[in-house]
């Protein structure tokens, strides 16, 4: 604006200095125009008395002098002339000026030159003898004197133009000093002139709106950011660069990325082909939805775009964690397939022992071994059975009684007692120890994992060994503890024996009996008690596994 005002400033002097250089110039003008017809009204009543009282010999006397004399008889044949040869001239009786003199005494004149760019006056008086006495002068017509003046002109413009700039200038800067010490954040404290008081109550008005508009704005960023930020899922907004705009720490999170990545491309939280595949089409505009790999865990991706009319603007993607979800399906798939093969082996048995009475084959002192052996392929399918219902039910959380105070102690004593006959038959000692500890629990699922990791540490323990069970308190949490001498598990299997059907030393467990759903039933049992387990083994040394409740 100081800039404007300064133009503004300039041209305004430039116009009114040409304005005013040209009114001078013409009232100048007029004025010697005035004056210069005046002398020569003067010079021609001085010379009329004087050619009237001397004649010519007047005219002869007279100095040189710049004045044009000239004397025109009474038919127009010139007389004299004090500057050109009178038998060179022709006759003068249709000038104007003569003329009019010889008709009314006084006679005037001008001609102008526009080859010369001048104009001459001329001036006639009628003396007693009828013949005219003519005076004449001439003027350089405005355009001449501007040239002839042009240099000092042109000096006298740039002197006042630089003036006039300097003074432009510091009108400006003292015009505007009020507006560049505003200050917009407290414009009422401004000193300014009088008309600009609307114009700072405006200002007051648009920052009363401006602040009312960016608290709002704020407070919908600080709901959004805490919206985005309390989510499980991973939030991504990109630009149609792919550029990320928004973003969670859950999606951070989820791609395992500790850095700051606004203002990045979003595939350098990925780098695979898979992500980028995903990342190009949605900014195609296409809805893609697909489960990834993050490192250890499986993602699904959705990505939708954002469209400007009918263009892409960007895309907002959500990345929900179906880790769970997929290690349970993979679990379903091969706990179906274990189901179906653990359920195989033993009606396989029992159709084959059937198929062989029944075709008469067997001896008939043969037959009770052989319904013996369809009893305990029964026995072991009905087990078998129970346990996959019972792992389905803590599955779905179906048919679980609700939790009551129960004694760990009371409910190890228990387990213990009905194992007692087992670990007798093969020599094996089993006791209790520690003190009664009281938890929330079901006491129907917690005898069941009690008496499943007992009943481990009877099956896979040494001819003599001894099953120590303690419970007690530790750091205030309540904990069972179940401790054998047995053959131990390999350090590298320990983090698989809680998954269902699995058995570490197969060709053993076929002689030891048992599902292989044992621990897995521990595992989820664990689960629903929000309990940790630990186990510590050593091969041919024995087990140790700890189960604390309330971690």
């Amino acid at each position: 604006m100081k800039n404007r005002i300064f133009r503004n400033t300039m041209l305004v002097m430039f116009f009114v200095v040409a304005l005013c250089g040209v009114l001078i110039l013409g009232v100048l003008y007029d004025h010697f125009t005035d004056e210069l017809q005046d002398e020569l009204i003067n010079e021609a009543t001085y010379i009329t008395q004087g050619v009237e009282a001397n004649g010519v010999d007047y005219l002869n006397q007279l100095e040189k002098i710049d004045t044009r004399i000239t004397w025109v008889d009474t038919d127009g044949t010139v007389l004299y002339d004090n500057k050109v040869d009178v038998s060179t001239m022709e006759n003068h009786g249709d000038r104007q000026e003569i003329k009019v003199a010889m008709t009314s005494s006084k006679g005037k004149s001008i001609r102008y030159s526009n080859t010369l760019a001048e104009k001459t006056i001329y001036y006639a008086v009628r003396i007693a003898d009828g013949s005219v006495i003519r005076v004449s002068n001439t003027q350089s017509s405005v355009v001449q004197i501007l040239k002839e003046m042009l240099r000092p002109v042109i000096v006298v413009l740039l002197m006042a133009f630089a003036l006039a700039g300097v003074l432009a200038y510091r009108v400006a800067k003292q015009i505007m000093a009020p507006l560049d010490n505003i200050d917009f954040e407290h414009p009422e404290d401004a000193k300014v002139y009088d008309e600009m008081a609307p114009f700072i109550s405006k200002i007051i008005r648009q920052n009363k709106q401006i602040k009312a508009n960016m608290d709002v704005l704020q407070s919908q960023q600080q709901e959004f950011r805490l919206i985005t930020e309390n989510m499980q899922e991973g939030f991504i907004v990109i630009d149609k660069t792919a550029h990320i705009l928004s973003y969670n720490s859950s999606a951070l999170k989820l791609f395992g990325v500790n850095m700051e990545v606004e203002n990045k491309s979003v595939l350098v939280l990925n780098r695979t082909d898979q992500f980028g595949k995903l990342v190009n089409d949605s900014l195609q505009g296409k809805h893609m939805e697909e489960i990834i790999l993050l490192g250890d865990r499986y993602c699904n991706v959705y990505i939708n775009p954002v469209m400007d009319k009918e263009s892409v603007a960007g895309a907002i993607m959500i990345l929900t964690d179906v880790t769970e979800k997929e290690e349970r399906e993979n679990l379903r798939r091969e706990f179906s397939a274990n189901v179906s093969h653990e359920l195989k082996t033993p009606l396989t048995s029992i159709s084959g022992i059937a198929e062989i009475i029944k075709n008469g084959i067997v001896d008939e002192k043969d037959i009770p071994k052989f319904a013996g052996n369809i009893y305990e392929e029964a026995k072991r399918l009905i087990s078998l059975v129970e346990d996959i219902i019972k792992i389905s039910r803590m599955d779905e959380m179906e048919g679980i009684p609700e939790k009551q105070p129960v004694d760990l102690c009371v409910v190890a004593q228990k387990t213990i007692e009905n194992l007692r006959q087992t670990a007798v038959n093969k020599d094996i000692k089993i006791k209790q120890k520690g003190d009664s500890c009281q938890i929330s629990g079901v006491e129907v699922i917690l005898y069941e994992m009690i008496y499943n990791i007992c009943d481990n540490a009877i099956k896979y323990n040494k001819q003599g060994g001894n099953v120590i069970v303690e419970t007690g308190y530790e750091d205030e949490h309540a904990y069972i503890k179940v401790s054998d001498t047995g053959i131990g598990i390999p350090e590298e299997q320990l983090d698989r024996i809680f998954e269902r059907f699995y058995r570490v030393d197969k060709s053993h467990s076929k002689n030891v009996g048992g599902t292989g759903l044992g621990l897995s039933i521990v595992k989820h049992g664990a689960r629903l008690h929000n309990a940790t387990i630990d186990i510590s083994s050593a091969l041919s040394k024995g087990t140790t596994i700890t189960i604390r409740f309330g971690e």
